[in-house]
């Protein structure tokens, strides 16, 4: 059974390549623009792995975190930045929020998908 990831950003051109990407490799895609609109996901839909922006509008991607983690059936989720931020602080932010992993736009597809491969189980 393909697994299940939830990507959830405020630009469409990377909501597109990140899904295009995954929908490649087999994945089924479920696409949210901010952490609010990601929360509707969370209401018991399987999902094997999310994958977040940190700069949106209505929620962060740390906020979002931080969410994710207070909800027991998500709360061992793998979730993934897919950010341009580079910052140690920023990184350690999202660490303590429960970030699993760390991945700099723009991303080479081949990265995201080993990046995947390593999470995922």
């Amino acid at each position: 059974m393909a697994k299940t990831i939830l990507i959830v950003d405020d630009s469409e051109s990377i909501r597109e390549v990140v899904s295009f990407t995954l929908e490649n490799e087999g994945y089924n895609v479920l696409i949210a623009n901010d952490g609010t609109d990601a929360l509707k996901f969370l209401d018991g839909t399987h999902i094997d792995l999310i994958i977040t922006d940190l700069h949106m509008p209505e929620m962060d991607g740390i906020t979002l975190i931080r969410q994710v983690r207070k909800m027991e059936q998500y709360m061992r989720i793998p979730i993934l930045f897919l950010t341009t931020e580079s910052q140690a602080a920023k990184k350690m932010e999202a660490k303590e929020a429960g970030a699993t992993g760390w991945i700099i736009k723009p991303f080479v597809p081949a990265k995201l998908i080993a990046a995947l491969n390593k999470v995922l189980r």
